[in-house]
């Protein structure tokens, strides 16, 4: 149910994006990668989840994992580094309302959009790369319903400490940057948006800001408890229930988020549901 959830979603948004000329800006391009990239997410992992359900077979082959692997370690990380962009694009358009046009060009949203992929896909590489150069002999069974980095070095059967520090290091201060950035675009759009007279810009800046403020805290903190929990907390069911609650329900819930307290997103979604019903009739 959260699958199809997603897929209606997620598709939904992508189609009345794509299809509606008035939702063609910035913030709604980068809205349009978010919601590829939660497509991808969700696709990694649930269906041959779904799939060994309902054969009651919990086998995957070698390539098979490092291929969810790659997958999840490309869209994942690239989601976070558009989510970045999508507060640069909200720092603009509230604080510097005026160089918009210039800075938040046709061209600067594809480059910028390129190189959080480009960003991801490094990233992708070096993980798996690293993950798979490990020697595996501790049996061939992974506590969870997909190939999650952390369970399968707990299969390795050598001193992976120094290999996965460097990969460690390296995604720390990346996730630690970009979260920064997004903290710092945020205090400045706040301070800007409290000397804003009137309530209905109050309003208006409130419902660009709050969705992707909402989708940005839910992303963060279920990944950061799960990547970050001290190995005392670590149990099946609980590393079940985190990597269900951040790899699985954000893709779900961002389409909702993003659609309840935008209006032009709302409009566009009523009439592709109208045009889909007509069509059908």
């Amino acid at each position: 149910g959260i699958y199809l959830a997603a897929l209606l979603g997620n598709g939904l948004i992508i189609t009345a994006i794509a299809c509606d000329h008035r939702l063609h800006t910035p913030m709604y391009f980068f809205l349009l990668n978010l919601s590829l990239l939660d497509l991808g997410t969700i696709s990694t992992t649930v269906p041959k989840s779904m799939a060994n359900s309902l054969w009651d077979n919990r086998a995957i082959s070698c390539w098979g994992c490092a291929a969810q692997v790659f997958l999840f370690a490309f869209f994942l990380p690239t989601e976070y580094f558009v989510l970045t962009v999508m507060a640069y694009d909200r720092y603009v358009a509230i604080c510097k309302p005026l160089h918009y046009g210039t800075i938040m060009s046709s061209r600067g949203c594809v480059e910028m959009a390129a190189a959080a992929w480009a960003s991801g896909l490094l990233y992708a590489l070096l993980h798996t790369a690293n993950t798979f150069s490990i020697p595996l002999c501790q049996g061939n069974v992974v506590e969870q319903f997909f190939c999650e980095i952390p369970q399968i070095l707990k299969l390795s059967c050598s001193d992976t400490y120094l290999r996965e520090l460097g990969v460690v290091v390296i995604s720390l201060c990346l996730g630690f940057g970009c979260f920064v950035f997004i903290v710092l675009s945020y205090v400045q759009i706040f301070t800007v948006v409290l000397r804003i007279p009137s309530e209905q810009g109050w309003h208006k800046a409130f419902s660009m800001c709050l969705p992707h403020l909402a989708v940005v805290s839910l992303f963060v903190s279920t990944a950061m408890f799960a990547y970050l929990k001290p190995p005392s907390l670590s149990s099946p069911a609980l590393d079940l229930v985190m990597a269900v609650l951040y790899a699985v329900v954000p893709p779900a819930v961002n389409p909702l988020i993003y659609s309840m307290r935008n209006k032009e997103l709302k409009d566009a979604l009523k009439k592709l549901v109208q045009l889909l019903l007509l069509q059908q009739q």
